[in-house]
């Protein structure tokens, strides 16, 4: 069994979505001590943003640059390790109403026609991914945007990344949430231990 956590935060130490990520990782192989766990920081390693010349290497034009073929690499890593893994945990802190640009190369290199979803004939979509996947998804955010709220139509971050993961075939997404924690640090240390009961309550 494979477990793939992934960060995307900017924050280093400073990070909550860091924190709460590392906490579901560690709750999870709590409740399974034979799964091996596969780490991406998006920060230290991160693929490049798409390009022409990306799409052109996908359609078989030759590739002499080093760098293309380098990031090219990290792109067949990418898919080769959201294929792998049965559990996928995945802190994401929303920036400016949405993910952060790392993250979105992340999708941006799994989300691919013919590798992780296909269309018939007919037009209807195929997921290409092996069955039973769960994903497990750190959420922070600095105000609050649940429904009913003046910044509701601004979240573009929770709602994207189920959005992707539905697309391609994962109907199994879990949300851990610490919100408003620009608030103040009493709000956020609230929102941590709300977020904490969260992570406690998966494993239930």
């Amino acid at each position: 069994m494979t477990l793939l956590h992934i960060d995307s935060s900017i924050l280093g130490d400073q990070s909550v979505s860091r924190a709460l990520s590392a906490e579901i990782v560690s709750c999870q192989t709590s409740l399974h001590p034979e799964i091996e766990v596969v780490y991406r920081d998006l920060t230290i390693d991160p693929a490049l943003h798409l390009s022409g010349a990306h799409m052109a290497a996908w359609q078989g034009a030759a590739v002499d640059d080093a760098s293309l073929a380098a990031d090219l690499a990290i792109g067949t890593a990418y898919l080769g390790e959201l294929f792998a893994a049965e559990i996928i945990v995945i802190g994401a802190p929303m920036y400016n109403f949405s993910v952060p640009s790392q993250l979105k190369a992340w999708i941006d290199r799994i989300v691919v026609a013919g590798k992780t979803f296909s269309y018939t004939a007919e037009g209807q979509l195929q997921s290409l991914l092996p069955a039973g996947k769960k994903v497990i998804i750190a959420s922070t955010r600095g105000n609050i945007y649940g429904p009913g709220t003046p910044t509701e139509a601004l979240e573009h971050q929770e709602s994207y990344l189920r959005g992707v993961f539905s697309f391609l075939g994962i109907g199994d997404v879990a949300i851990v949430r610490a919100e408003g924690i620009a608030f103040g640090e009493e709000a956020k240390q609230a929102a941590f231990a709300k977020a904490r009961e969260q992570i406690a309550a998966l494993a239930a």
